[in-house]
Formats: C-alpha cells, sequence, structure tokens
C-alpha cells in the first residue's frame, strides 16, 4: 500500500463575497425564480410591483452577474429508470494537485456522476451517483471509478429513501 501523503486543499479562487447591492425586488426575483424558472416576467413584475420592462432588466442583470447561473427542468428519475441513487467517498492514493486534477478530469465524463465534490476528512471525494440498478452500478464502480490510476479505495452508500431532495438555496436578506 502507498504511503498517503497530506496536502491542504486550497480551492483555484475563493467565492467571491455576497453582493450587498442586490435590493430586496433583486432577492425575491431570485427568489421567485427557484420556485418557477418558466414564470412569465409580467406575472414577476406583478408579483415585485414593478413594470414589465424594469423587471426583465433587473433579471437580464442578474443572469449577466452570475446571480442566475442556468434554467433547467427537474426530471423524475425513477421515471426514466434510474432508480438506484449512491453516495460514494472516494479516497486518492496521495493528495497532489496533479491527481486531483486527473480524478476530476475523469469525473468531469462520468454522466452517472450527478455531483463531485471534494472534501476534507477522512477521504477526497464524495459523489452523487445514479444509475438503473445494482448490477449497473457495480459495473460503474468497476470500469470507471475503481479502476482509475490514483484511486486507493471506495465506500458506498445506497439510498433507501430519498426524504428530501432540492436544488433551492436560501437567497439571504
Amino acid at each position: 500500500m502507498t504511503a498517503r501523503t497530506h496536502t491542504s486543499r486550497v480551492p483555484s479562487a475563493p467565492p467571491p463575497p455576497p453582493d450587498r447591492n442586490l435590493d430586496r425586488i433583486d432577492r425575491r426575483l431570485l427568489a421567485r425564480l427557484q420556485q418557477d424558472g418558466r414564470a412569465a416576467i409580467s406575472q414577476l413584475a406583478r408579483e415585485v410591483h414593478l413594470t414589465v420592462t424594469p423587471t426583465l432588466e433587473r433579471v437580464r442583470r442578474l443572469e449577466a452577474s452570475g446571480y442566475i447561473e442556468g434554467y433547467f427542468a427537474r426530471l423524475n428519475a425513477r421515471r426514466l429508470g434510474l432508480g438506484l441513487l449512491a453516495y460514494v467517498e472516494v479516497s486518492l492514493d496521495r493528495t497532489t494537485p496533479d491527481a486531483f486534477e486527473r480524478f476530476k478530469q475523469a469525473m468531469l465524463a462520468q454522466d452517472e456522476v450527478m455531483e463531485c465534490h471534494m472534501v476534507a476528512g477522512g477521504f477526497d471525494y464524495l459523489l452523487k451517483v445514479r444509475v438503473t440498478d445494482m448490477e449497473s452500478y457495480r459495473r460503474f464502480l468497476g470500469d470507471r471509478i475503481a479502476g482509475l490510476r490514483g484511486v486507493q479505495q471506495t465506500h458506498t452508500y445506497f439510498v433507501m429513501e430519498e426524504v428530501k431532495s432540492t436544488h433551492r438555496i436560501i437567497v439571504p436578506e
């Protein structure tokens, strides 16, 4: 077994501080668009007590400045035959920038990986994986995760029940 070398993990760039220039109306628009990204501008305008043009300008500004990263439809994974959800802890054999980058690139290429987070603690990455069934998970793990150069160990946790699953984040006051 290879000795494990620990280095501090520093994100490539610190996240920007929260923008204190967002006013109450911007925050209401953000919260409302999280609920329904297809809401008509005219409906949003009524809800924030503005006319259509300034509401549209605000939404476009929020998009251009990165507060709104995109719009999507939330699909039912079970209806699509993707009934198995798992979380996978991944430990690498060394924690070097090159090893992190190699693993990151490999995960970006895997459609089954819904989320991949570098974490601090007893392992290096936490993956959220969705596949059809246990057999497909076993193939995925063996062929695309455990076989990667640098992966030392994995631990899998299968979801028995999704109690809460949301894309919404709190819009600070």
